[in-house]
């Protein structure tokens, strides 16, 4: 059997999709996941993407990490399947989605996607970093010697670390350009790596920013390995709302694989 599959970035961070409305692909084969994403023994990606019906929205979102298992929410992933929405036809210039952490809404032109995220509204501030969800878990620091790090050294130990343990953090190194420009690095958990860029990541950082002191604005440009993201929002007490991650999501190929 043979299945076709569609390969996605957002800003380097790369997906497979699959058209799964018929429910031909088995959410419990974490094997078979894996192998998909596998660089050198399947197609390769950071995460793999199903596309499929849901009862009220215009589809639904289900996301699996490259190591298989079934992750919280992806940025980067819900912009490029906003794509694969509007490519197959199913939307047109906007949409309402459901995904892991609930409904998304995003909108669609000439290939720049901008996807409203969950609202915030828990931000803890320790002695030298900010941790917060914004879908999924991130670890959020300073560094000002962002090229000479090991990310995935230095990323490993503080995923696996105390207090974050076996459940683990994505982990965010940020270095400021400017009031409104940071560049960021990241480590995913599930991927267990450095990856080009990350999209609750980046959203992570420009709240942690504002949070801190290090940005009085409330529209953000991240420059990531991969490409530039931008991140808006509205502060809501000691939370935010509002929020939208915006940035390119291209369509890199089209496959069929045997499996």
């Amino acid at each position: 059997m043979t299945l076709t599959f569609y390969k996605y970035q957002g800003t380097g961070n790369d997906f497979v999709i699959i058209d799964n409305r018929q429910l031909i692909f088995d959410k419990n084969d974490t094997k078979r996941i894996k192998h998909l994403c596998d660089r050198r023994f399947g197609i390769g990606a950071d995460g793999l993407i199903l596309l499929e019906n849901h009862d009220t929205l215009d589809f639904k979102m289900v996301y699996f990490n490259a190591d298989g298992n079934e992750s919280s929410m992806c940025g980067n992933g819900g912009r490029c399947i906003v794509a694969f929405a509007n490519f197959l036809g199913l939307i047109d210039k906007q949409t309402s989605f459901m995904a892991i952490d609930g409904e998304h809404q995003a909108v669609i032109e000439n290939g720049i996607v901008r996807l409203h995220m969950q609202d915030v509204n828990n931000i803890e501030k320790h002695e030298n970093h900010v941790f917060l969800n914004t879908g999924s878990p991130h670890h959020v620091e300073l560094n000002n010697n962002l090229q000479e790090l090991n990310i995935k050294s230095l990323g490993s130990k503080i995923r696996y670390g105390s207090p974050y343990f076996e459940a683990g953090s994505n982990v965010n190194f940020v270095s400021k350009l400017s009031n409104d420009n940071f560049s960021v690095r990241t480590y995913e958990r599930g991927v267990e790596d450095e990856t080009l860029s990350c999209g609750t990541g980046v959203t992570a950082v420009a709240l942690a920013m504002h949070t801190i002191g290090e940005t009085t604005t409330n529209d953000i440009t991240l420059q990531t390995p991969g490409g530039e993201l931008k991140v808006s929002f509205k502060q809501s007490g000691k939370g935010y709302t509002d929020i939208w991650l915006q940035g390119p999501a291209i369509q890199v190929f089209k496959g069929e694989i045997s499996w």
